[in-house]
């Protein structure tokens, strides 16, 4: 780590103010305060973000951007300072008690996590981070104060908006409360700049929150195409899992809780196996991923779900596994489904396809980006169990839907590496310094 600070701090400053107008920073404080990047995705509230918080700040460091992610600490035996990758590193901040907090009792610890954040940067010198980039609401708030202390520009990055998951809750869901709605709209209006994953996230913030349009830049996730790939194969996958090698396999991989409505796979499995009782000797259903959010309120309920629709059978329920793992089972099924009821971008349905699985998704949110309709998966309009069925008879009649799909899901998934949203991130840095600076300017007359 020495030796990549020092490189960096050997960087000769530009000649001319008008050159370093446009260069980009070189330390960025990030911010996730509601789910550590060192988290297990798949279990409690971490998910999609970890993975793209570690992937991003990894990509960043290796163009000569370093990274420090500001996170809530979780457990009594968590150092205050780790080493992520060579130029990133990971610092925990104390804020409330280190365990039996759920999301929703964060804000209320947000004052001591910004102090926390306060504390770090007292011992820098003045400009010592050069542009914080916000996660998610909560991070949002404290990274509007740190940006406007440290005289710094503010990048957000929304990942999901109270309004757009309150118009699109599951049977039974909790909406998201007003005090999240009337912090998203301030940091909208504060951030220099704004990063949407899709066109459509893009126009929601417009639409939803007024954000002005020339602040919003639309950088597609990525996913990690050395660890998300066909690999040697789904026979040799399935033999690794312990799979029968003939099986159908429509996999569920995520957090278990009504938003992501792993219960629709569930009751499409059964209505498939009422109209077609002779699959049943050869399907296989893996949900793989622990309760989370207003799914902790149950954590057993999918399961007994799957007794009372008489498929408890073939389904088998694993606990959250590492992504090395995760690859193997993407690879292992015939299909990965994701019936969910918002997603903002949906990282394991890129996931899946790069490791050569098609998708069986919801037409929501960021859905319709990663898959193409009809030729890396099928996107389902609505959640009825029967519509999602007679996606799954499809793949069970043709045996060979699965690989022909699964050969462009590879292809497509090829231009969503994380190199190119690392390098279209630190352009939005640039445009946000630009802005910032300008903005200052006018303040100061």
């Amino acid at each position: 780590m020495s030796h990549y600070v020092s490189r960096l701090g050997r960087r000769s400053p530009a000649a001319h103010p008008r050159l370093r107008l446009h260069r980009r920073p070189r330390r960025v404080a990030m911010l996730s305060v509601h789910t550590s990047p060192l988290h297990q995705p798949g279990t409690g509230d971490a998910g999609g973000m970890n993975v793209y918080i570690v992937e991003l700040a990894q990509r960043l460091a290796a163009i000569n951007i370093e990274v420090e992610i500001f996170t809530r600490t979780t457990a009594t035996d968590l150092p205050p300072v780790v080493e992520l990758a060579p130029g990133v590193l990971v610092r925990h901040v104390d804020a409330g008690p280190y365990e039996g907090l759920n999301k929703e009792d964060l804000p209320a610890q947000l004052c001591a996590f910004t102090h926390g954040v306060m504390q770090a940067w007292a011992g820098h010198r003045p400009g010592y981070y050069d542009l914080v980039h916000s996660h998610y609401w909560l991070s949002g708030h404290v990274g509007w104060l740190a940006a406007q202390r440290w005289g710094a520009p503010l990048v957000h990055a929304m990942h999901t908006m109270a309004k757009v998951k309150n118009a699109n809750l599951a049977d039974g869901d909790t909406p998201e409360p007003a005090a999240r709605v009337i912090g998203e709209t301030q940091i909208v209006a504060a951030a220099d700049r704004l990063i949407a994953n899709t066109a459509e996230e893009s126009e929601e913030l417009v639409r939803h929150y007024a954000a002005d349009p020339g602040k919003v830049a639309v950088v597609h996730p990525g996913v990690n195409l050395t660890r998300f790939s066909p690999a040697d194969g789904r026979a040799a996958a399935r033999a690794r899992l312990g799979l029968p090698q003939d099986a159908l396999i429509p996999l569920f991989a995520g957090r278990i809780q009504p938003l992501k409505a792993p219960d629709i796979l569930l009751r499409a499995v059964a209505v498939l196996l009422d109209e077609h009782p002779e699959l049943r000797s050869r399907i296989v259903v893996p949900v793989v991923g622990g309760p989370s959010g207003s799914g902790l309120a149950k954590p057993e309920g999918l399961q007994k779900l799957a007794a009372r629709l008489g498929v408890a059978d073939v389904v088998r329920f694993c606990p959250p596994v590492g992504q090395q793992q995760l690859a193997d089972w993407f690879r292992a099924a015939s299909v990965l489904v994701m019936p969910s009821y918002s997603e903002s971008f949906g990282l394991v349905a890129i996931e899946a396809q790069a490791a050569g699985t098609p998708v069986l998704a919801a037409a929501v949110g960021g859905l319709p980006v990663a898959v193409r309709d009809g030729r890396t998966g099928f996107l389902v309009q609505g959640h009825n169990p029967a519509h999602y069925a007679r996606v799954l008879h499809a793949f069970a009649e043709d045996p060979h839907l699965s690989s022909r799909m699964g050969e462009a899901a590879a292809r497509h998934a090829q231009s969503f590496g994380w190199d190119t949203a690392a390098a279209a991130t630190a352009d939005v840095y640039v445009a946000a310094t630009q802005a910032h600076r300008r903005r200052v300017r006018s303040h100061h007359g």
